[in-house]
C-alpha cells in the first residue's frame, strides 16, 4: 500500500521517489516486489529515486551496540548485526560488497574504541546509527542490479545538509537536525547523468562540518519530502507494509 503526494514544481519532472520503510527491505520477497514497482515505473518513463530505512529492528541493534560497548561487552551484537545482513545477503542472491565489509570494520573499530574511553558523543552516536541506513541501500543496490536494473548508489549525506537553528542543543543539532529542502537545479542535472535508477538512504544527512547528522527516529518519511522537493518530483510515493 503507498500513499502518493505531488511535490512543489514549476516545472514538469520525470522523478518519482519511492520511500520504503525497514519491514519493506527486510526479506527477499519484499525486494521482488521493490524490483517489480520500480521496473513499473521505469515503464511510464519516470525517473525513480528510491529512499529507504534499516532492515527491520537495525536501529535498534545499533543503539544496543553503543551501550553495550560502554560496558565493554558489544562482541555479540556486532556479530548479530553483521550475520543479519550476511543473511539477507545469501536470501537475495548476492555478495557482501567490499564497501559493506568496510563498513562492517568500521563499526568494529568504533565499538572498540568506545569500549576504551567509555564515551560516547552525540556526534559519534550519529555516525554509528547512520550505518544501517547506508548498510541496508548497498544491499538494496546490489540486489536490483542482479535483477538486471541499472541503479546508482548515492550517499544522502552528500545531498541532505543541515540547516544550524540558533539556540539549538548539540543533542539536537546531530539527532534531530532539520535540512534545507528547496528546489536544487544542479542536483536534478547531476543526477540525470547517473543511472536509470538511484537508490539513497532515509534518515541521514550531514552539516556544514560533514559531519553525520540524523533527522530524528521516522526521519526517513522526512528524507523522502526532501529529496522530492529538491527534485521537483512528479510525486512522492510513501510504501508500507508492501507484500511479499
Amino acid at each position: 500500500m503507498s500513499n502518493s503526494t505531488p511535490s512543489q514544481q514549476s516545472t514538469p519532472s520525470s522523478w518519482v521517489v519511492l520511500k520504503f520503510g525497514g519491514t519493506s527491505v527486510s526479506s527477499v520477497a519484499n525486494w521482488n516486489n521493490i524490483a517489480s514497482i520500480v521496473k513499473s515505473r521505469l515503464s511510464e518513463g519516470l525517473r525513480p529515486v528510491i529512499v529507504h530505512s534499516a532492515i527491520s529492528k537495525m536501529t535498534d541493534s545499533l543503539e544496543l551496540l553503543l551501550n553495550r560497548a560502554l560496558k565493554g561487552d558489544w562482541e555479540s551484537v556486532l556479530e548479530g548485526i553483521i550475520n543479519r545482513h550476511r543473511e539477507l545477503a545469501r536470501e537475495m542472491g548476492v555478495s557482501i560488497s567490499p564497501e559493506l565489509d568496510e563498513q562492517f570494520s568500521r563499526l568494529r573499530q568504533i565499538a572498540s574504541g568506545i569500549a576504551l574511553v567509555g564515551e560516547v558523543s552525540e556526534r559519534l552516536r550519529a555516525r554509528v546509527m547512520a550505518q544501517g541506513e547506508l548498510m541496508a541501500t548497498r544491499l538494496g543496490a546490489l540486489y536490483l542490479a542482479s535483477q538486471g536494473i541499472e541503479v546508482q548508489w548515492v550517499d544522502a549525506r552528500k545531498v541532505l545538509k543541515s540547516v544550524a537553528l540558533k539556540n539549538a542543543t548539540s543533542r539536537a543539532s546531530y539527532l534531530s537536525a532539520t535540512c534545507n529542502f528547496e528546489p536544487d537545479l544542479p542536483l536534478q542535472s547531476a543526477w540525470s547523468d547517473l543511472g536509470r535508477v538511484i537508490i539513497t538512504q532515509g534518515f541521514i544527512a550531514s552539516d556544514a562540518a560533514e559531519d553525520t547528522v540524523l533527522l530524528g527516529r521516522g526521519g526517513s518519511d522526512t528524507s523522502g519530502s526532501y529529496f522530492a522537493t529538491k527534485l521537483q518530483a512528479q510525486r512522492l510515493e510513501i510504501w508500507t507494509d508492501v507484500p511479499g
